[in-house]
């Protein structure tokens, strides 16, 4: 179902569960791997994420080449990518938890603090919550509607609508997937998503976006 697939270690994601349940959807050939060469050779990038955004980034970079090789295979090359959770919110400009942290750039916006108005939502924002589709992004190949497991307290709040496919609310509207070519966020955890999160993750192993 699918070939090579590197699943990012940098010291910050969840990755025995992301692995057990990229295996469970059909990955064949999961490399958990710091590895700059390995991702450089990778057809398929997941990069998962649990923490803060400044601490998940700067673990990233303390990888030497890392960053560089992610951007080599995934913007040059166009391999399909994934980032969960913090995963997708490093995508952006910037994030502003714990002072102002630059982040991968990938898609414009910036990663803020859940300020819901009504003081009875509780953050973090946590539990099972409806993911659903803009009108722009219902033929998309991996992202479906259904119901995902979150646990954030910031959201990426994206400079260009187009580039958000799907949608949440926790007492207001909170980006829970971006999409913008071969690349994927879900700020929802697919790994903890039971047959909603499974079959996701089936879909993106077969996804050839074009």
């Amino acid at each position: 179902m699918s070939e090579a697939l590197a699943l990012i270690d940098y010291g910050a994601g969840n990755l025995h569960s992301v692995y057990n349940a990229l295996n469970a959807a059909g990955a064949h050939h999961v490399a958990v791997t710091a590895d700059p060469a390995l991702v450089r050779g990778a057809r398929r990038i997941v990069l998962p994420g649990v923490g803060s955004f400044k601490a998940c980034m700067h673990g990233l970079k303390a990888i030497p080449g890392m960053v560089e090789a992610l951007e080599e295979r995934v913007l040059e090359h166009g391999v399909p990518f994934l980032g969960i959770c913090v995963g997708m919110q490093l995508l952006a400009t910037r994030g502003l938890e714990h002072g102002v942290t630059k982040g991968l750039g990938w898609i414009e916006g910036e990663v803020h603090l859940i300020e819901p108005s009504d003081p009875s939502i509780k953050v973090p924002h946590m539990g099972w919550n409806d993911v659903a589709l803009l009108p722009h992004a219902r033929n998309h190949q991996v992202i479906e509607e259904g119901e995902a497991y979150f646990l954030h307290s910031y959201h990426f709040a994206a400079s260009n609508p187009h580039d958000v496919a799907a949608m949440t609310d926790h007492g207001e509207g909170l980006v829970a997937a971006v999409s913008r070519d071969n690349i994927l966020g879900v700020q929802f955890h697919p790994e903890k998503s039971q047959a909603f999160g499974l079959s996701m993750l089936e879909r993106f192993l077969d996804w050839n976006p074009s």
